[in-house]
């Protein structure tokens, strides 16, 4: 059976960012996002909202974060002052090591966790983009995350993540309702892969999807630059696009999730129920 218990609608907010690797520049513009969004019970920040690496020098890594910097208080103090948990993107997260490359949870309370940290590190070469080496500078995660919202079941996701079905398996077994991807895909991989994987997604788990994302051209001082594909998206678990930020660089969203609409889909075609390789499913 589905989750059943009682749970209300989801306005949830969407912020599409530019970020770079100033991470003042980057916290203002969240923070005018986040002024933006208020009203909203649940906002979702892209993948690399506080530091997005910007160097072309191999030893040049990441700026990593702890939960005790100082500019914390301000997203403490929205959350609080709007009743609104805010996830965080991901975040360079200092551990044992490397950083993992974390989605940081702010909730009402002024709690703030390190959420989930981004099992699939993005080691690749695509034609028409830079060479890029995440395990060069992150540590992979260990495990898939679902945390809970109003009685919503949220799984958590980063990014390359998208292109791993069985990590949405073990989110769809569990009876989700909502799947985070806060990304910052690339140009050329965006124009192939975005709409199909986030849809097929959204599909498969009969759950709703957010993608926030980083968008447009990325500059630091030093003159060096990157391209994202943008395009944050929110999509029902029909398939059906509701949201498509189609504008090049920040912009904000807000859109209302139904939980009427998941039970009408989850009714239509029972998936959960015909599953035959469910690894929940006592043999």
């Amino acid at each position: 059976m589905r989750n059943n218990n009682a749970k209300q609608s989801l306005l949830v907010g969407v912020a599409q960012l530019s970020s770079t690797d100033n991470v003042d520049d980057n916290i203002e513009n969240i923070l005018r996002a986040l002024k933006a969004l208020s009203g909203c019970r649940l906002i979702c920040l892209p993948e690399n909202s506080l530091y997005l690496r910007l160097s072309k020098e191999p030893d040049d890594g990441p700026r990593p974060f702890d939960l005790n910097e100082d500019f914390w208080a301000a997203f403490r103090q929205f959350a609080a002052q709007n009743k609104a948990h805010l996830l965080i993107g991901s975040v360079p997260l200092k551990g044992h090591g490397k950083p993992t490359n974390s989605t940081i949870w702010v909730s009402p309370s002024g709690e703030i966790v390190n959420a989930y940290d981004k099992l699939h590190l993005f080691d690749v070469d695509v034609k028409g983009a830079p060479p890029v080496r995440e395990s060069d500078f992150f540590m992979a995660g260990k495990s898939p995350r679902i945390i809970e919202i109003d009685g919503w079941k949220i799984g958590l996701s980063i990014c390359y993540d998208l292109r791993f079905a069985d990590l949405y398996n073990y989110y769809a077994e569990h009876e989700v309702d909502l799947l985070l991807v806060p990304s910052a895909f690339l140009v050329p991989t965006g124009e192939a892969h975005w709409h199909t994987l986030l849809r097929a997604r959204a599909i498969e788990s009969q759950a709703f999807v957010v993608a926030a994302a980083q968008s447009g051209g990325h500059q630091n001082l030093r003159g060096q630059s990157r391209d994202t594909f943008g395009h944050s998206l929110v999509i029902d678990p029909w398939g059906e696009v509701l949201v498509d930020i189609e504008k090049r660089g920040p912009a904000e969203v807000a859109v209302e999730l139904d939980q009427d609409r998941l039970e009408t889909v989850r009714a239509q075609i029972p998936q959960f129920s015909h599953r035959r390789l469910n690894s929940r499913r006592e043999s």
